[in-house]
């Protein structure tokens, strides 16, 4: 598998892709029915929020290693392993397990998910053709918002007919027939080339490699700013909306960004690096957000954001590759994205929930502005580390 080759296997890529959607399912499956959930656990209480947050502890934790391990193991092998282990824990989800046991399936599909958005960018980019891999990862890069609107559509047909265990075993049974297909048709492609797996006391080492390097951490970087700001986007922006417009917009909002990244990002894309088209979108975010403060939360504004912030999310993708040409370096700058991005949805809700108990809408449009600004400064500072080190 390289890079370099001409023609670009585009039934694989969207398998990947696909895989990418059951992976963010993950997710979603649990959200989109948080409300029902509490009822089937009564006993859990409060803590019954774990069964979101779990998902994500492991990817802060592991994200990195993830990176290390899936390179030594093989992309296509992790990938696929990781969907079977996916297909598992779905079905045993639909047995109504004990809360605790739950919990430990939850953390179980945590290390799945990670593994795959691990090796799933990494092998799309050595798959695609030179002259399509920014628009491969650009499709890539939609699909976290692809998957939570399927899956809300998914869930509002399958829960009310068949309940909530009833679609936690469909979703397993998605991720199996991906496992299935991606046996398939990856079988034609050689696998990129094994890295020598590090002992455990290299890890530190090499963690500090990552975080170090301004060429792998470049990425993940702002994906972190990001991150921490797009789910809480969502999950708290609409309160504030006219009610008039308010279910257009909370529906609205993440077609608007995956459209945009999808043809004015991948325009973009062919004029200027993808570090440049993401400093645009984290800059025309931070417009766009005081925009939407000055109008009080205006409807027009709420989608320009976020058709700004549809920038960032095919380009940092595609920055990946194009700052790490090699396959390892891409696997390990992808475990530091899963890492960033799983740190910024556990961190964002939160931070913005208290910003808005300090200072209401104001103070929540403030925090919004200062992760945009930070996301355009950090990719700033190490654009220039790059060119001071290659200089």
């Amino acid at each position: 598998m390289t890079a370099a080759s001409a023609k670009t296997p585009w039934v694989e890529i969207l398998l990947i892709w696909a895989a990418g959607l059951g992976a963010a399912a993950q997710y979603g499956k649990v959200s989109v029915v948080f409300d029902p959930l509490s009822t089937l656990y009564p006993a859990a209480g409060a803590s019954v929020s774990l069964a979101v947050s779990v998902v994500g502890l492991c990817g802060i934790l592991l994200g990195t290693v993830a990176g290390l391990l899936a390179a030594r193991l093989g992309y296509r092998r992790v990938l696929i392993l990781c969907l079977w282990v996916g297909a598992i824990t779905g079905v045993m989800q639909g047995l109504h397990l004990p809360f605790w046991a739950f919990l430990i399936s939850r953390a179980v599909e945590g290390a799945s998910h990670l593994g795959i958005v691990v090796a799933g960018p990494t092998l799309i980019a050595a798959l695609a053709g030179a002259q399509h891999r920014n628009l491969a990862m650009t499709l890539w890069g939609t699909f976290f918002g692809v998957s939570f609107a399927l899956t809300a559509l998914a869930a509002g047909f399958i829960v009310a007919r068949f309940g909530v265990f009833s679609f936690f075993v469909a979703h397993g049974a998605v991720m199996a027939m991906l496992a299935l297909s991606l046996s398939a048709f990856l079988r034609r492609s050689a696998a990129p080339t094994p890295q020598p797996l590090p002992s455990v006391a290299g890890w530190i080492a090499l963690h500090r490699e990552i975080y170090s390097s301004p060429w792998k951490i470049g990425p993940a970087a702002g994906w972190l700013f990001y991150a921490s700001g797009f789910v809480a986007l969502l999950t708290l922006l609409p309160r504030y909306i006219d009610p008039e417009w308010r279910p257009a917009v909370t529906a609205a909002l993440p077609l608007v960004s995956i459209a945009s990244s999808m043809t004015i990002g991948v325009a973009l894309a062919r004029r200027l690096p993808a570090v440049g088209v993401v400093q645009l979108g984290f800059g025309l975010s931070a417009l766009c957000a005081i925009g939407l403060g000055l109008s009080g939360g205006g409807a027009g504004f709420a989608l320009a954001l976020g058709a700004a912030l549809g920038l960032i999310q095919g380009a940092s993708f595609a920055a990946v590759p194009q700052l790490n040409p090699e396959d390892g370096a891409q696997a390990q700058a992808n475990g530091a994205m899963a890492q960033a991005g799983n740190l910024g949805n556990f961190l964002g809700t939160p931070v913005l929930v208290l910003a808005i108990g300090l200072g209401g809408f104001g103070a929540m449009i403030a925090t919004l502005i200062a992760l945009y600004l930070g996301g355009f400064l950090v990719h700033h500072a190490l654009s220039r580390a790059r060119r001071a080190a290659q200089a």
